[in-house]
């Protein structure tokens, strides 16, 4: 990856890292299949993430393939 990307303006900036602080994630892949999946919710959606289907481990050079293939399933969780 490369850090060709602009710039965000300052507030847009402080918005996302203040959001950032309200999210809970994981990322493994699916039980059943070889798909590297993010699991993504609030952190009052946490209990939640405990009634889904276990992620297997995926190391960093599978998570990096399914970035660059597109192929990354974003899960939310409410």
């Amino acid at each position: 990856m490369t850090d060709d990307a602009t710039p965000l303006p300052p507030d847009l900036a402080e918005q996302l890292e203040s959001l950032g602080g309200h999210l809970v994630w994981r990322v493994g892949k699916h039980e059943s299949g070889d798909e590297v999946v993010v699991r993504l919710g609030y952190a009052s959606a946490t209990p939640r993430f405990a009634h889904l289907p276990r992620l297997r481990g995926a190391s960093d050079a599978e998570l990096r393939e399914a970035l660059e293939q597109g192929t990354i399933l974003i899960e939310w969780v409410d």
